[in-house]
């Protein structure tokens, strides 16, 4: 009997020439999805999943749960995000039935120059230190959504944060290792060290961290409110610190402060509504990438054939080049976003790719006139939340003020310092951001809310996520767990030109022969590990009334619902 199994193990390797078929069908890891009637989290770390939870069995909302989470995932997940970072969101009200866009993105400092870059001879804006650093508006971001739809009192939302952070955590694995990378950068700057580098080093995989400092800035944050931020001690303090170090920020900045509502945009995809936020944010590229595949058959290509994996990067090729010329500060452009994501604009961009040939430049259409974390709750009322926060490269600036236990985010490093460029460095405005929530519905009623991590990433991930599920009939948990790709190289809107095709990296789970196809198309293969996001998602099953959530296993995440 135990040979006859070998034997047939055996056989099916040879068969197949590839692992052993799993029970799922496919041949990469995943596992099942998760499933509730009454609430569900998914985030990029178990102890902000379960935090979301108690706040949702508690009597808050999936708002509520949703701030909690975006706090304690500051707390366990610094290597991605934390209150000096920006924020967007989308959000789902169900007794209106209808969608709210938030954009919490912080603006630059008003005595910053393009003067100053220019005389002082900068080409592109630093990645670390004080000059990239604009105001963070995660804080305010949390208090806008707390206003307009919370339940619960903000000191309840911020409290799990606030003990976990007294009391410690364990250090999870992958989180574990990007913050050794991190502390190795940035602990050259001043405040760093003490926080995040106990006895000199950063913590090991399991060893307990404590943030005593990010515990007394959240509880004065619950109790005192958003201007305690932005108006009161932390803004006093975090404006002291800039200045001693070099810095731009003044206690005018903060208090000119504000998030914005924002209409959604979407485009029809199949049947399916997919809805992102406009510009100053990149989700307009996932549209603009739609509208262009949606004239090609998919489904009949069939996942991981190289005339889709073809299609797919020249299509984002188009995209990036208009993201890198339009997206802006819509406060300093008129940005044609109607015309960039139109059906008549997609079709014509698609007039542009030779499937049988990879272009190694395009140009911006002419028209008329990373390291961030990701979370999405839902509750029994059938609200939802994507929401989207990041201090932008791992750990952000470096910059660690006053004792308040959280890094400065570095996200004015993606201003262009090109004369005439739309996302040209200018006092109080924001920069072009790369973090994009997600979301799906079709005939009026909320489908998928959902995002992928990771700078230019995001965007092509959340294209590949839909594309899984709508033309290649995968479930949400299987549409993250397959291989992805990842096309680098495309201008920027920082001013950096494509002109040699750039890379298309992929993951480990493609076909030899498929690789082999695209080489012949001209493409340059490489494979990387680590790059392709993280993502998690949750679906609405309207007949049987259940949540279904996936976190995939790239990150150290997890889905649950009760």
């Amino acid at each position: 009997m135990h040979k006859f199994i070998i034997l047939f193990f055996i056989s099916g390797l040879v068969l197949h020439g590839k692992s052993q078929d799993r029970i799922t069908g496919h041949s990469f890891a995943t596992r099942s999805e998760v499933l509730g009637q009454n609430g569900m989290a998914a985030t990029s770390q178990p102890l902000a999943t379960q935090v979301a939870l108690d706040i949702l069995k508690s009597g808050g909302n999936a708002v509520d749960a949703a701030i909690a989470a975006n706090a304690m995932l500051g707390l366990v997940e610094p290597t991605g995000n934390g209150i000096g970072g920006d924020l967007f969101a989308l959000i789902w009200v169900a007794k209106e039935k209808k969608l709210y866009g938030l954009n919490a993105s912080g603006r630059s400092p008003y005595a910053l120059t393009l003067d100053y870059f220019q005389k002082n001879g900068y080409s592109k804006i630093p990645t670390l230190g004080p000059l990239p650093v604009s105001v963070p508006g995660c804080v305010d971001g949390w208090f806008e959504m707390h206003q307009k739809f919370g339940k619960l009192p903000m000191s309840a939302i911020l409290e799990p944060a606030i003990s976990y952070a007294r009391n410690g955590f364990p250090v999870s694995e992958l989180i574990s290792y990007y913050w050794q990378r991190n502390a190795a950068l940035l602990k050259k700057y001043p405040g760093f060290e003490e926080i995040f580098m106990p006895g000199g080093q950063s913590p090991a995989k399991g060893e307990i961290f404590k943030n005593p400092f990010l515990a007394s800035t959240l509880e004065k944050i619950g109790q005192q409110g958003r201007d305690v931020f932005y108006k009161g001690e932390i803004a006093r303090k975090i404006v002291d610190y800039m200045q001693e170090n070099g810095g731009f920020l003044t206690m005018e900045d903060f208090e000119d402060h504000h998030s914005n509502w924002v209409e959604p945009v979407s485009v029809n995809y199949r049947g399916y509504d997919v809805w992102e936020l406009p510009p100053n944010g990149q989700g307009i590229a996932v549209l603009q990438m739609l509208t262009i595949l949606e004239n090609f058959n998919l489904s009949e290509m069939g996942f991981g054939s190289p005339e889709y994996m073809h299609l797919f990067t020249e299509a984002k090729k188009l995209a990036f080049e208009d993201r890198a010329k339009y997206y802006a500060d819509p406060d300093f452009n008129d940005i044609p976003v109607d015309q960039l994501i139109s059906e008549a604009y997609g079709k014509k961009r698609t007039e542009l790719i030779d499937m049988n040939r990879a272009a190694r430049s395009y140009t911006p259409g002419e028209l008329e006139t990373g390291h961030t974390v990701y979370l999405t709750t839902a509750d029994s009322e059938g609200n939802m939340v994507s929401l989207i926060q990041s201090n932008y490269r791992g750990m952000g600036s470096g910059m660690t003020p006053g004792k308040l236990g959280f890094v400065l985010h570095d996200r004015g490093e993606m201003f262009s310092l090109e004369d005439g460029h739309f996302n040209v460095y200018a006092p109080h405005k924001r920069p072009f951001n790369t973090i994009i929530p997600g979301f799906i519905t079709k005939n009026g009623v909320p489908f998928l809310s959902f995002g992928v991590m990771g700078g230019a990433m995001q965007p092509q991930g959340h294209v590949q996520i839909i594309c899984n599920i709508i033309d290649f009939g995968m479930n949400i948990q299987e549409a993250g767990d397959a291989p992805r790709m990842q096309h680098l190289g495309s201008s920027e809107p920082t001013g950096e030109k494509m002109n040699d095709g750039g890379v298309l990296t992929l993951e480990t789970g493609f076909e030899w022969e498929t690789i082999r196809s695209l080489i012949q198309k001209g493409h340059k293969i490489q494979y990387d590990l680590g790059g392709y996001g993280g993502y998690q998602a949750i679906r609405w099953d309207p007949v049987n009334k259940v949540w279904y959530g996936a976190s995939e296993s790239r990150k150290d995440g997890q889905a649950a619902g009760y």
